[in-house]
């Protein structure tokens, strides 16, 4: 990858979403910080990860300091608890002005909250139904990949 499209990639929580992106993304090139409040958590991490590992409660302003998130081009709040990813995105977008930011939810209902935050969503539920939707449609007799919302 082009040093000039390297981006600085905070990612919070280092369970099986969080080892995942945080190990492609570092195989993929890109600087990142993986935080996680567990010490054996980052053991999910690949032998490739060249990262760094910061061990604390990312809701923390001084654990968010340490990891240099006011530098991040992007975080990616990946914890398994909607709450947590919602403070994270909410201190790294309001507080120390992080372009993009990312925040995983369970709960389809926290989706306009985080719109009006300005940050982007992944909800599995929803990717999960859309595609289990998707291939019933297709069998069917409907279009591959056809979602209705």
């Amino acid at each position: 990858m082009a040093r000039d499209q390297s981006k600085f990639v905070l990612v919070v929580g280092c369970g099986r979403l969080g080892s995942y992106l945080a190990s492609t993304l570092s195989r993929d090139g890109h600087s990142v910080v993986v935080i996680d409040s567990r010490e054996q958590a980052f053991e999910e991490l690949s032998a490739e990860f060249s990262g760094f590992k910061i061990e604390g409660d990312a809701t923390e302003f001084e654990i968010l300091r340490a990891a240099k998130v006011e530098k991040a081009d992007i975080v990616i709040a990946a914890t398994d608890r909607d709450n947590v990813n919602l403070m994270i995105a909410q201190i790294a977008k309001k507080v120390f002005g992080v372009d993009k930011v990312v925040a995983r939810i369970f709960e389809m209902k926290r989706d306009a909250v985080c719109q009006e935050l300005g940050v982007e969503v992944v909800c599995p539920t929803t990717i999960l139904g859309d595609i289990i939707i998707g291939s019933v449609r297709q069998a069917a007799g409907g279009r591959p990949g056809e979602v209705r919302k």
